[in-house]
């Protein structure tokens, strides 16, 4: 009979697993390993001049700020190589058919709702929109060129706002031109437009502009970028 796993078990598997985002990260951003202890370090050090400053005579109380720090500097330690380690995942799928997509399905907040699968799709050039509902409205994203994707935002918010009249409708673009945003900056803009939809409209909104349904060619799924590996060196 197979032996119940335990949870020693399976704690070598977390550290290894954070190990292996750590080399991820590492080579797509030299700075990682800096940042880190830099996070990991300065709680550390502030607790402890907080500590002298306030606890010399008391050293249960030094001890306790100095443990303090710790927990701090760990959870910013984390917290800095989770977003870094997003943001070098989605670097390796810049680019690529559906990456936009990707960021839709695996990062968007609970205030917005979008489909990993685009909304309209050039059959020739695989460029995409792709529609995200939230509290600023309506985000039409066009994933491409914007000479190529803007005609096809222009008549993707034509039929938006033909059913939707009174909703905001906005732009946002990924692709190579100066005016385009990164992959890992979309939730982020998206959370800077300004509320205009309760969360009842938010999905009332959403469940209507389902009836548009999906125009040209869809293309595969996107991409889930905390499971792309990296590319061994040729």
């Amino acid at each position: 009979m197979a032996r119940p796993t335990t949870k020693a078990d399976k704690e070598p598997g977390r550290l290894k697993q954070m190990w292996q985002v750590l080399k991820m990260t590492r080579r797509y951003d030299s700075s990682i390993v800096w940042l880190l202890i830099l996070s990991f370090a300065a709680p550390i050090g502030l607790s402890v001049i907080i500590g002298v400053l306030l606890s010399r005579t008391n050293p249960l109380g030094l001890i306790l700020y100095i443990v303090s720090g710790v927990l701090a500097g760990l959870l910013i330690a984390l917290i800095v190589l989770g977003r870094r380690a997003e943001r070098a995942a989605y670097g390796q799928i810049a680019g690529e058919p559906g990456a936009v997509g990707a960021v839709l399905k695996s990062g968007l907040r609970r205030s917005w709702i979008g489909s990993e699968m685009p909304v309209n799709v050039s059959p020739r050039t695989q460029d995409a929109v792709y529609r995200a509902v939230g509290r600023g409205g309506v985000v039409l994203i066009g994933e491409g060129p914007k000479s190529r994707t803007q005609p096809m935002l222009d008549k993707e918010r034509a039929s938006v706002h033909r059913i939707l009249p009174n909703v905001p409708i906005n732009f946002l673009y990924v692709g190579p031109d100066a005016d385009s945003i990164p992959l890992h900056r979309i939730v982020a803009k998206l959370s800077r437009f300004k509320s205009v939809l309760t969360k009842a409209e938010v999905l009332a909104v959403s469940n209507r502009l389902s009836s548009l349904g999906k125009n040209g060619m869809p293309i595969p799924k996107g991409i889930d970028p905390m499971k792309v590996r990296a590319q061994r060196p040729r």
